[in-house]
This record gives structure tokens, sequence and C-alpha cells, in this order.
């Protein structure tokens, strides 16, 4: 796996970011070291993200899955979807 695939963020949350939730940055400025906060997120944006990821993943997100605040990385989110999208 090189470099830029371990970096890469999935595409579903680059989605749910620029389109649901319209975070006015290119998904290429994205990476896994962005915070929410430096996105301007709030924890009211980070329960919006999660309602439009269990919408997108078909699923319910356990609360202690999704330990998410405006200080946290895009990389943690991804973890966290992963982990309970996969059951873990």
């Amino acid at each position: 796996m090189t470099a830029a695939a371990r970096n890469a963020l999935p595409e579903q949350l680059v989605a749910l970011l620029t389109e649901h939730l319209g975070i006015k940055a290119h998904p290429g400025d994205l990476t896994p070291a962005t915070t929410f906060a430096s996105l301007d997120m709030d924890s009211l944006d980070l329960m919006e993200l999660v309602v439009a990821a269990e919408e997108e993943f078909g699923t319910v997100l356990p609360e202690d899955a999704l330990d998410l605040a405006p200080t946290s990385t895009l990389a943690d989110a991804a973890r966290a979807f992963a982990h309970a999208r996969h059951g873990r």
C-alpha cells in the first residue's frame, strides 16, 4: 500500500462533509490530520455528521463508537465509522 493510499480518506466521509454538510473545502485539501474545528464544525455539526453517516451507511452507529469532538481528526472519524460499520 502506498503512502497516498494510507493517507486517503474514505470517499463517503469526504462526500458527507462536502456535499451533505456543505463544508467549503476542496476534497483534496481534506487530510486525515484535518480537525473538525479547523473546518469550523462544532458539536451540533458533528451530530449532523453522525445522522448523515447513519443514513448513508444504513445502520445505527452506537454512541460509544463515535466519541467525536471538534478537536477530533478526520482520521478519527474514518476509524470510528469503519469500526461501527464492521461491528468492531
